[in-house]
């Protein structure tokens, strides 16, 4: 097991969707700590997956979800006129913890990130890199759990990008 140094703070999506699929440990796994604002807690407390739930409870009770209040209300106010709260804070959130990568699927809130510098990763990059380490098997078949459990899209091209690093296409 291998842990990041840089710190990560991560979005809704991520969290969620690997919570569903039963990959939520992955993030443990490259990160160790992940911090979340309270605008993404707060959403991660609508899921309505009971086992997505209980994972997702049982990582911040663990320690290692983290729930950190956003310091620059400021900056989260701006960037929620054109992201979501749990985006908007989460990349508030990824500069003051700085350097720190942001886990973070949504186009815009990845365009916005990357403009102010925060490097990013999303949860395909995640089973990527779980991938290539041995941890998981297959991504086909981590993508296909995302896409009939999750209900997370993805275009046919980056699944085919992603499966061609993966070695498997």
């Amino acid at each position: 097991m291998r842990i990041s140094l840089m710190p990560a703070v991560s979005d809704t999506s991520p969290i969620s969707a690997l919570a569903i699929i039963g990959r939520l440990d992955l993030l443990k796994q490259q990160f160790g700590d992940v911090s979340i604002p309270e605008g993404v807690h707060g959403e991660l407390e609508r899921i309505e997956d009971p086992a997505a739930k209980k994972s997702i409870d049982e990582a911040t009770r663990d320690g290692w979800l983290r729930i950190v209040r956003c310091k620059d209300k400021g900056l989260a106010a701006t960037l929620s006129l054109t992201l979501d709260v749990g985006e908007a804070e989460a990349i508030a959130l990824s500069l003051e913890c700085s350097p720190s990568r942001l886990i973070i699927d949504e186009l815009e809130g990845r365009r916005v990130a990357r403009n102010l510098n925060v490097p990013v990763v999303g949860t395909l990059g995640i089973l990527l890199k779980a991938r290539r380490e041995g941890v998981i098997a297959n991504l086909g078949e981590e993508v296909m759990s995302l896409r009939s459990k999750a209900g997370f899209f993805i275009s046919p091209l980056l699944e085919r990008e992603f499966l061609r690093e993966a070695g498997e296409i």
